[in-house]
């Protein structure tokens, strides 16, 4: 549902990168239930752009000041600080320069308030000084006011109320003397719709969230947990982009949450975070939960329920543990206890049992960062077998999941399976990203050489494993930068 009142095809099924439209293709409507939604005018095919969008502000991560750019949002590794707040960092001047409209008064306030306050503060000052300028409609495009979304205060828990309450009262501290001044009311009111409508913002390859930013049209899109939709940040705006067929007066919906959660815990988190109860026909049916908790079949004979429900309480331990040192980038320990795990979980929990896919994709991922390939590829290909039983067939996730297992597989040698996963992803990327993100462009490199490198070793085996040797000294393909917490599973920002 949308926070604004809320209360399948194949992978091949797409026609590419249709020309960004403007709204033609989108219009506002009374969702039955739900409050305000978006719904298509025309008829729409997998791979459709239905509207791109600039963000109204964003602000980077508290977390990430020093890492990445207050412009453009990429990650590098030197910045450049604002000679006169010292806080704001930029690549280099070009971008310094591209963000001086949106920096020029946080420059000022912060200098006077003496420091830089946290992002939700900075993001609601800089949506503030917009207003003031610009109004409640920035363009044309622009289908909803910032007024009329809803900003769910009544609804929030006493505690969340609290760091609301705070952050309103360190806004006014540092919102300029000088300034036009905001009613307790309407700061309450963004910050209440930060709350429940801030977007991830990702790096420029979208492999991790950086930022947080507001899109009003966003925040018109309803949940589903199996949605026609899906949102991705592709040049600085972000593209709703088609999953699938959808016909004209049909409703557009988003996932908020990562499908591979159960049913209970996602109905759990949309009620927590955005204070809705799901009705979508998944969680009314609980499908595929049974898949998400199922005990493995050895040999003919279903494993018995308490073995599996003994091994699935073992599991969330050890995934607590794992995550644990993990935070601490303690990656050979991580390794230890996923390896330890692993074991426990082998024929008794099933290839789509979530708690075991989850240690496979941490073990996939530490193993290749610490450059095991060979073991690294079994449990990528283990995954991505489990998410093909789980995902729908344009997930992004499973896209992101194949691309990456591609990559471990050439990296380990195995030529024709990598080849084949970089194929399949490039194909769901193309529907979900887009032929001109980043991240569709260096997998469509990647794709070509793969396909060469398939030839030659199909030619002369020898000869290829000798280049392959030299070419993996210069790491040409390595994709893998060093695990981080979570990638971008969530559309909005968690709590």
């Amino acid at each position: 549902m949308s926070h604004c009142s809320q209360g399948g095809t194949t992978s091949y099924e797409h026609r590419v990168d249709s020309p960004t439209p403007g709204m033609e293709i989108v219009e506002v409507f009374d969702s039955p239930g739900k409050g305000r939604g978006l719904r298509a005018t025309k008829e729409v095919w997998a791979g459709d752009v239905l509207f791109a969008e600039p963000c109204f502000a964003a602000v980077v991560f508290d977390s990430l000041v020093a890492h990445v750019c207050h412009s453009c949002f990429r990650r590098q590794a030197k910045l450049q600080r604002c000679g006169q707040c010292r806080f704001a960092q930029y690549c280099d001047r070009t971008c310094q320069r591209a963000g001086w409209v949106e920096h020029k008064q946080e420059c000022a306030a912060i200098k006077s308030y003496g420091k830089a306050p946290n992002e939700n503060i900075r993001l609601a000052a800089r949506i503030m000084w917009r207003l003031n300028k610009e109004g409640g409609v920035v363009s044309d495009m622009q289908l909803t006011t910032l007024d009329d979304l809803e900003d769910h205060l009544s609804d929030m828990p006493e505690m969340d109320l609290k760091e609301l309450k705070v952050d309103v009262h360190n806004f006014l501290d540092f919102w300029p003397r000088t300034g036009k001044q905001h009613t307790v009311e309407s700061i309450s009111h963004i910050f209440g719709v930060i709350n429940c409508n801030g977007f991830m913002v990702s790096d420029q390859k979208g492999l991790q969230a950086v930022g947080v930013g507001l899109f009003p049209n966003l925040c018109l899109v309803n949940h589903d947990c199996w949605p026609n939709c899906t949102v991705i940040l592709n040049n600085g705006k972000i593209e709703l982009r088609a999953l699938g067929k959808i016909s004209a007066g049909e409703e557009l919906t988003v996932s908020y949450v990562d499908y591979l959660n159960l049913s209970e815990d996602r109905k759990q988190m949309l009620k927590q975070q955005y204070f809705f109860d799901c009705t979508c026909e998944h969680c009314t049916k609980k499908t595929k939960d049974d898949l998400k908790m199922a005990g493995a079949v050895v040999d003919g004979v279903q494993v018995p329920e308490e073995k599996v429900k003994e091994v699935t309480e073992y599991s969330v331990e050890m995934l607590k543990k794992m995550e644990n040192a993990r935070l601490e980038a303690n990656y050979n320990e991580v390794v230890k206890i996923c390896r330890e795990c692993v074991e426990k979980q082998e024929n008794v929990l099933a290839d789509t049992h979530i708690y075991q896919l989850k240690m496979w994709s941490t073990l996939g991922e530490v193993l290749s960062y610490l450059q095991f390939f060979e073991e690294a590829a079994t449990y990528a290909r283990k995954m991505v077998d489990g998410y093909v039983k789980l995902y729908h067939p344009n997930n992004a996730q499973l896209g992101m999941t194949m691309m990456r297992a591609g990559v471990t597989h050439w990296q380990a040698g195995h030529i024709e399976v990598g080849h084949g996963m970089i194929c399949k992803a490039y194909a769901i990327l193309m529907v979900t990203h887009g032929s001109t993100h980043p991240i569709t462009k260096d997998l469509e490199a990647m794709r070509n050489q793969t396909e060469m490198e398939l030839r030659m070793f199909k030619q002369n085996e020898y000869v290829y494993h000798s280049m392959r040797e030299a070419a993996l000294k210069n790491q040409p393909m390595k994709m893998m930068a060093e695990p981080v917490e979570e990638g971008v599973k969530g559309l909005f920002r968690k709590k």
